[in-house]
């Protein structure tokens, strides 16, 4: 087998493995989503081996192996610095969670594992002398884009509901069809979902929404109907989800993957409070839930600031001075976050979000390079220094008064040194502006 999408390093070791088995009078191929995407020209990022060998033979075979899953035929046996999972010819049977097999029966045909694969582009293999074993058709669907189960499709995703989400993702990121049969098959599975644990789906949306076609995968999504199955509390209709769908057009366009779920959750009219709550139920990281709401909350002061009209007498300076305020609130990566959303919006959204743009956003970009300052920690005063210089005890005044310079020092009305903020603090407790 010659890898062109393969790193040589990989390719070599699993070569290595797989001559070892077939040395052993074993049969080995390489198999699944490494030759699914070697035929498609994608990069191969892991390798994946099956064998007629058990796995006692595996392991007794090569010096350090891995009982990762041995109870389902896998083991990992490291070679050459690299990890490959080694799986044993295998039928299942029995998936009463439908998402695991409740029996694994090993067997001496390939074909009969290729069978209990879920899509024929994975039920594909390949040795070392290059030819494919490929009894489902698979590699004339990579030809033609298409997901097609492997058998009835109804019988693969009762086996494992995840199948269903799979098979979005699989036909959003390579942006293929889905097979009229696989779909009809979906369709009336699509209830088995809520047997599916909730970060599982999560792993399946996170490929979709951050893969490099999203508004189509939002679009499968809608049309499915899946999510509002699933375990996760979904409080959204299919129409306000294809709404959003519709309405996310240069989501692509965006790199971060939390700004991504910034303007999908933005579409779909989502208070930032709400939006971590809905993260967290659906096993999203902490860091992620902060980016995503910090995000929305700038949105919501964007909104707020925009009741002071630009063209009143001094409207622009308070516009001005109360991104500055939001700034400092919600942080730089956040603003600077929405500031990126709202460009991506489309444009007549962007237009009813920001008038004047793209001078207003434009102009807040600015205003925010512009801070001398953001943070209270960059402030050349302490609240022990406060305390000290105004002879008062330390309570909650301090932090009001260091909020106060550090909003005056952001907005360029007093220089950020000692000496100028000890003097502004005492002139603001003089006039109790706390």
């Amino acid at each position: 087998m010659e890898w062109t999408m393969a790193p040589a390093a990989m390719a070599a070791a699993a070569e290595k493995v797989i001559t070892g088995l077939i040395r052993s009078g074993h049969e080995a191929y390489w198999v699944g989503g490494c030759i699914r995407d070697e035929l498609l020209g994608r990069p191969v990022h892991d390798m994946d081996i099956t064998t007629s060998a058990h796995p006692d033979e595996v392991t007794a075979l090569f010096p350090r192996v891995i009982p990762t899953g041995i109870a389902h035929g896998t083991v990992t046996v490291l070679e050459d610095g690299q990890g490959f999972e080694v799986t044993t010819y295998r039928t299942e049977s029995g998936y009463a969670d439908h998402r695991r097999p409740e029996q694994v029966s090993f067997v001496t045909d390939v074909t009969e594992d290729l069978r209990r694969r879920d899509f024929t582009i994975n039920a594909i293999c390949c040795g070392p002398d290059g030819l494919l074993v490929d009894p489902f058709g698979g590699e004339r669907d990579l030809e033609l884009g298409r997901i097609r189960c492997v058998g009835d499709a109804r019988e693969r995703f009762e086996e494992d509901a995840l199948r269903m989400l799979r098979c979005l993702r699989f036909a959003a990121v390579l942006d293929f069809a889905i097979a009229k049969n696989t779909w009809r098959g979906l369709l009336r599975q699509r209830d088995l979902l809520a047997h599916i644990a909730a970060e599982r789906v999560r792993a399946e949306l996170e490929r979709i929404v951050e893969g490099p076609h999203p508004v189509r995968g939002l679009g499968l999504l809608s049309r499915s109907g899946l999510l509002p199955r699933g375990k996760a509390p979904f409080p959204w209709t299919g129409s306000t989800l294809a709404a959003a769908a519709a309405g996310v057009s240069g989501i692509g366009e965006l790199q971060s993957a939390h700004l991504r779920w910034a303007l999908l959750l933005h579409a779909l009219g989502t208070p930032a409070e709400e939006a971590d709550g809905l993260l967290r139920a659906w096993t999203f990281p902490g860091a992620t839930r902060s980016a995503v709401a910090g995000v929305l909350r700038v949105r919501e002061a964007w909104t707020a600031l925009l009741e002071v009209p630009p063209g009143e007498p001094g409207g622009t300076e308070a516009l001005r001075r109360r991104w500055i305020a939001a700034v400092l609130r919600h942080g730089t990566e956040a603003a600077a976050g929405w500031l990126t959303v709202l460009a991506a919006l489309p444009a007549a959204e962007r237009d009813a979000a920001a008038p004047d743009a793209p001078p207003l956003r434009v102009a807040a970009q600015s205003w925010t390079a512009e801070m001398p300052l953001s943070t209270l920690a960059q402030l050349a005063v302490s609240g022990g220094e406060l305390a000290q210089a105004l002879q008062r005890r330390p309570g909650p005044w301090v932090g009001a008064i260091l909020s106060g310079l550090l909003h005056a020092a952001a907005c360029g009305d007093i220089r950020n040194d000692n000496q100028s903020l000890l003097q502004e603090a005492k002139r603001m407790i003089e006039h109790e502006q706390l």
